[in-house]
C-alpha cells in the first residue's frame, strides 16, 4: 500500500468571493499566504514526495508548506475546468431562472459546466497517476484543487457524487488515502485539520 496525502491549495480572494476558479490561474493573495503559514503538517509526512498542481495557487501553498523539499509540478492535478462558468457565483447561477444549473448539478459525476470538465473525466485523468504512484510505492503529498479533492473521494468512497457527500471534505484539511497495486484509492483518514 503507498499512502497519498491530499492537499487543497490555501484561499484565495475568489474562494473569499464564492467565485468558481477552475483553470483561471488566481495566485494566492496576502491572506492566502497567512493562511497556509499557519498550517501545522504531521512529521510523519517528512521525507514524502511532493507533487503539485501547475496552478500559481497551488505552487505557492507547496512551496509555503515545504520550503525545502522539490515540488514536482503535475498537469493532471490541474483544478477541473468550469468553462463558461469560471469567474462566476454558483449561488448566482443556481438563482438564474433562466439556467441549467439545478438539471446539471444533478448530473453527479457527469456534472458538466458549458465547455467545461466532468468530475468522471477529472477520475479518469488521476487514475493513470495514481496507478503510477502505486508503482514507485513511495508516499506523496498531493497539493492539488477542490473539485479534484472531491472527485478523489468520489472514486475512493462509491459517492456518485449526488446529493450530499457520506462525508464533507472540509477546507484546511489533508485526506490521507493508500492505494492498493492497481492505483485505486483507499480512505485511511478524512479531515485532518491543519490548523495548529
Amino acid at each position: 500500500m503507498t499512502r497519498i496525502v491530499v492537499l487543497r491549495h490555501a484561499p484565495t480572494a475568489w474562494n473569499r468571493g464564492r467565485r468558481l476558479q477552475g483553470r483561471t490561474d488566481v495566485a494566492l493573495d496576502e491572506e492566502g499566504v497567512a493562511v497556509a503559514a499557519r498550517w501545522r503538517l504531521d512529521p510523519a509526512w517528512t521525507g514524502y514526495r511532493i507533487l503539485a498542481s501547475p496552478l500559481q495557487r497551488a505552487r505557492m501553498t507547496a512551496r509555503l508548506l515545504f520550503p525545502d523539499a522539490e515540488i514536482g509540478i503535475d498537469s493532471r492535478l490541474i483544478e477541473m475546468d468550469f468553462g463558461a462558468w469560471e469567474g462566476k457565483r454558483l449561488a448566482d447561477l443556481r438563482a438564474d431562472p433562466t439556467g441549467d444549473t439545478a438539471q446539471r448539478e444533478d448530473m453527479g459525476l457527469d456534472f458538466r459546466a458549458p465547455q467545461g470538465e466532468s468530475p468522471r473525466e477529472v477520475q479518469a485523468r488521476l487514475l493513470p497517476l495514481l496507478q503510477r504512484l502505486a508503482e514507485l510505492g513511495r508516499p506523496t503529498v498531493l497539493v492539488t484543487h477542490k473539485a479534484v479533492g472531491r472527485a478523489l473521494y468520489a472514486l475512493a468512497s462509491g459517492w456518485p457524487m449526488i446529493g450530499k457527500p457520506p462525508v464533507k471534505l472540509r477546507p484546511n484539511c489533508a485526506h490521507v488515502y493508500a492505494l492498493e497495486a492497481d492505483g485505486m484509492p483507499r480512505i485511511e483518514q478524512l479531515n485532518v485539520s491543519l490548523e495548529g
